[in-house]
């Protein structure tokens, strides 16, 4: 019989105990919306993040300009919001 520590957990198991660690006594019917957000905020990061990298490369854009990320119909993220930032937090 193995011993199911953090080491042998497989990706979805490891997935579900950090959202479990996360909810805390928070009701899951409520939860769901912190982890929707989250999930919707890493998406808008990366889109944005990816487009931001593309930016730098040209060589009038402006990287912080917002109007940059409308044209292309990505939504502006500030600084205070990138996902890098967060994890850093």
């Amino acid at each position: 019989m193995s011993k199911n520590t953090g080491e042998n957990l497989g990706f979805e198991d490891r997935l579900w105990n950090a959202a479990d660690k996360l909810r805390g006594t928070m009701d899951a019917a409520e939860y769901k919306h912190v982890v929707l957000g989250l999930i919707f905020l890493k998406y808008i990061s990366d889109s944005f993040l990816e487009y931001y990298e593309k930016l730098k490369t040209e060589k009038h854009a402006e990287v912080e300009d917002r109007d940059e990320y409308a044209a292309a119909n990505i939504f502006w993220v500030p600084p205070e919001a990138r996902w890098p930032y967060l994890q850093g937090l």
